[in-house]
């Protein structure tokens, strides 16, 4: 099913609950409602619907005729705009707010003259009667300019029933949808004939995209044109299924909705094709495993360590889904900004039970001792270790969106997750759990290498030998010389010794005896103990090959961090064991 496809099915589903708004209608942000008598008369100040304090005020989204897209021109909403159309004014240099009030009214003329409705009499009498210097004269709010207004009746407006809501108000605006010669074609989503969408509605909350919005089909050049097809003629969808994958689309993309993630450049939306209930708790799930906040308040932290302790004992798929039923269908869409148009990063369609199995493998895989603080982490907490000063703006456009394409589909990982955070490792030292996890999920994943999760004292990997044994001459020099020296051994050697081991171990091991003998001046049974360390991992190294390399493949290079993690941490172990108190 292609995703334009699965987008009208899910709005279809929506619809049905009533979370989006009817064909032709769509929500928007509306700051204002003027009130009306009968005559058009205005009745007080203007209503504010914002909700919040000072500049952080937000406008309340209500459902409202679809807006035309503007691209420069000019062109009216119907029976509610922001205030430069309804009223003439604006807080900006209006250059053509003239032009722009003129065509709001002359629209509204057209189509609201000869109307028996009561609401819609009173907005054309309004306008009829209005002119901008009202605007001062009435003493309405400066903040109202350049908000978005909407009309009701006095005496309806405590009900909350608004003019473009009242039955007349639809019956119009459904002929004026229909108005105009369309072409008729097949829709290449639904497979029905009707009329075809020229212009699809624009797709808003993608980040980095225009406010506006923007599009991810779009032929709005004449450069477009082929074989007499315009516009939406070259692939003709109705305007009914251009309308539902935009809802849709909109819906999921909302903050938040539940169904949305940053995943690097790319704004991904993911459901559910399913009963309500099953929905909502494979969505919650999945948001859970990537790092949405609200899955993470609906699953709970416990959740995913009985899932993957299930499924490390080898238990079969079905019990990670012990609520959901069989055969769930599930989506993930991941969308990234290109000028006014939308990039699709991935788009994924699976049985909810395959993707779920495929993520926990890929938590199974960065599994390490001692493990990170957070042993769940989100696709961001993973990619800002990738990131230079761990900044999201650094972040590898690509990387996020084939990363997670990876995971999601259970293919390897991109060839540049691993020398990418190789090259963060060299640069900046920071050896932490997650980097060193997802090193060894690289290597598990793509190099189908089998890697230890604890100290493995009898791993001969050179990579991993020469890890721990950097880590050990790390440890005597601060036994030597304690932990307060300006630069130790890692902040001046990691880069050098993980990617040329021969330029600088000798240089590392001439130093070391320097260190133990200081040591063996204070403990001589302490000295003994390092140099029995030195000669039991000399000893792991094979015969009669270089045990100092000239340069270590990138792969070994993975493993000399995973080495020198597990050794660095284990001292520690070893030392906190020591503090402890004899009982």
């Amino acid at each position: 099913m292609s995703a334009l496809a699965s987008l009208v099915r899910a709005y279809d589903r929506m619809a049905a609950r009533g979370e989006v708004p009817a064909y032709g209608y769509s929500p928007e942000k509306i700051g204002f409602v003027i009130s009306l008598n009968l005559d058009g008369s205005v009745v007080g100040i203007p209503t504010d619907l914002r909700r919040g304090e000072g500049r952080k005020r937000i406008a309340r989204a209500l459902a409202v005729p679809q807006p035309p897209k503007r691209a420069s021109g000019i062109a009216p909403c119907f029976l509610w705009d922001k205030t430069a159309y309804v009223l003439g004014v604006t807080a900006g240099e209006g250059k053509r707010t003239v032009l722009e009030h003129s065509a709001f009214v002359a629209y509204h003329r057209e189509w609201l003259a000869g109307s028996d409705d009561e609401g819609l009499r009173a907005l054309l009498c309004f306008l009829e009667a209005w002119s901008p210097e009202r605007f001062a004269e009435l003493g309405w709010p400066e903040e109202m300019k350049d908000q978005n207004v909407v009309f009701a009746l006095e005496s309806q407006r405590l009900d909350g029933v608004y003019i473009h809501s009242r039955p007349a108000a639809r019956d119009l605006w459904t002929r004026i949808a229909a108005a105009g010669e369309k072409n008729q074609a097949v829709c290449l989503v639904t497979g029905e004939r009707g009329p075809v969408a020229r212009l699809h509605p624009a797709i808003k909350g993608v980040w980095g995209a225009q406010s506006a919005g923007a599009s991810i089909v779009s032929f709005n050049l004449d450069a477009f044109s082929s074989y007499g097809h315009k516009q939406g003629d070259n692939a003709p969808l109705s305007e009914a299924a251009a309308f539902a994958y935009t809802s849709a689309l909109n819906r999921f993309l909302l903050r938040d909705s539940g169904h949305r993630i940053q995943i690097g450049d790319a704004s991904t939306v993911f459901w559910a094709e399913a009963a309500e209930t099953a929905a909502a708790e494979a969505e919650a799930l999945f948001g859970f495993f990537t790092g949405d906040e609200k899955g993470t308040e609906r699953i709970g932290e416990k959740r995913i360590e009985a899932l993957l302790a299930k499924l490390r004992a080898g238990r079969p798929v079905e019990d990670f889904r012990p609520d959901l039923p069989e055969n769930v269908r599930f989506f993930v869409l991941g969308l990234a900004p290109n000028a006014a148009r939308l990039s699709v990063r991935f788009y994924l369609e699976d049985e909810f039970g395959v993707i779920a199995e495929r993520y926990l493998r890929h938590m199974e895989r960065m599994r390490i001792e001692p493990p990170p603080k957070d042993e769940t982490p989100s696709m961001w907490r993973m990619l800002i270790e990738t990131a230079p000063q761990h900044k999201s703006d650094n972040i590898q456009p690509n990387l996020a969106g084939e990363w997670m394409r990876a995971i999601l589909t259970g293919t390897p990982y991109p060839l540049t997750l691993l020398s990418t955070l190789l090259m963060r490792l060299r640069a900046d030292h920071d050896v932490n759990a997650l980097r060193v996890a997802i090193l060894k999920s690289i290597l598990i994943r793509n190099k189908k290498m089998e890697v230890p999760v604890a100290l493995d004292l009898a791993n001969t990997q050179p990579g991993y030998l020469l890890g721990r044994l950097f880590a050990l001459y790390e440890h005597i020099q601060a036994a030597a010389l304690g932990t307060g020296v300006n630069a130790t051994i890692k902040d001046k050697f990691y880069g050098a010794a993980s990617a040329q081991p021969r330029r600088v171990f000798h240089l590392l091991d001439s130093g070391s005896a320097n260190h133990l003998s200081k040591i063996g001046k204070q403990n001589k049974g302490r000295q003994v103990n390092f140099e029995k360390q030195l000669g039991a991992l000399m000893d792991l190294m094979t015969p009669g090959s270089d045990p100092f390399p000239a340069h270590l493949p990138d792969e070994q290079q993975g493993l000399f961090a995973l080495g020198y993690y597990h050794q660095r941490n284990d001292f520690f172990r070893k030392a906190e064991k020591s503090e402890e108190p004899q009982a």
